[in-house]
């Protein structure tokens, strides 16, 4: 057999591979739109209901400030449909994530070890976990604060008044106009679905810095000193992604410098379990790790004096 020859035959021998993986691929793909579709569909149904718990917030926040029929508008005639379409969109994704995980897993799954997939597993299920309990969060505690932070300046006039004229009311004392919130489903809807996802995407945050742990990117020690980065980080982070009110800000801060700082103590757990499979099979180096603590200590006293 010629030079050319086997050069061929190993060509085909590595793309028949290559093609029953692009294949997998395509297979898993199709499932995973479809589930989406279906679950898009579904919710499109009951996107009206939906839409009633999403708006669930405004609604209690209007009739605590005096409102008791709170009616929001649209003003296009395409815009309550496609305020639905964009609910039935957020919630097939919600709704079909895990059989869309299930795909992801099974595609990656024969490529990894035994320990490989226990230890990869457990973050599957995390990950959409920590999703739902920041979007619960933000919806039912973050939302109806930051309403009532913006609905809140309509009353300044009622209450300033009296201190600044000693009438009871500035339209009584003066005419005046009366300012009324006549919001719209879209905008509204827009608010509360940016916390949402803003709040369900920072409670990933343990699960990626631990994964990055365990992939020896990271470590706890690491993790500390950088944690005055971190923090400017954390508040440039809540001041882009929630509304321009403080209160807001500061929650999305202490949540996500929470969960942080839990970050720090999943990463040193992966630390000690790493040193302790390296003590028994005899790859860990404890004179190295002493002299490197010692060279701390030294820089340390050099930084002091």
């Amino acid at each position: 057999m010629s030079q050319t020859e086997d050069f061929e035959l190993d060509m085909d021998e590595s793309s028949a591979p290559l093609i029953e993986h692009l294949a997998e691929l395509r297979t898993r793909l199709i499932r995973s739109v479809a589930a989406f579709v279906v679950a898009m569909i579904f919710c499109f149904i009951f996107a009206g209901y939906l839409l009633d718990f999403l708006l669930l917030p405004i609604e209690k926040t209007m009739r605590e400030l005096g409102n008791p029929n709170p009616v929001m508008q649209y003003t296009a005639p395409q815009e309550y449909f496609f305020t639905l379409l964009r609910i039935a969109m957020v919630g097939g994704l919600a709704l079909g994530f895990p059989v869309i995980a299930t795909q992801l897993w099974r595609f990656v799954a024969p490529g990894l070890y035994r320990n490989e997939k226990s230890a990869f597993l457990p973050f599957i299920i995390a990950s959409p976990v920590l999703f739902i309990i920041g979007a619960l969060f933000a919806h039912l505690i973050v939302t109806p604060l930051a309403m009532r932070f913006f609905l809140g300046f309509a009353d300044l006039p009622s209450i300033l008044s009296p201190l600044l004229t000693g009438a009871e009311n500035i339209s009584e004392s003066e005419g005046g106009i009366d300012i009324v919130f006549n919001g719209k489903v879209n905008e509204t809807l827009d608010i509360t679905l940016k916390l949402i996802v803003a709040f369900g995407l920072c409670f990933q945050l343990p699960v990626l810095l631990t994964l990055m742990g365990k992939a020896g990117l990271i470590d706890a020690d690491g993790l500390r000193r950088v944690r005055k980065y971190a923090v400017v980080g954390i508040l440039t982070l809540a001041a882009i992604v929630t509304p321009p009110d403080v209160i807001t800000q500061v929650i999305l801060f202490v949540a996500v410098y929470g969960l942080y700082e839990i970050s720090i103590l999943l990463v040193a757990r992966v630390d000690r379990d790493r040193e302790s499979k390296l003590r028994e099979d005899g790859f860990y180096d404890e004179d190295h790790d002493e002299g490197h603590v010692e060279d701390e200590d030294e820089d340390d006293e050099g930084d002091l004096k």
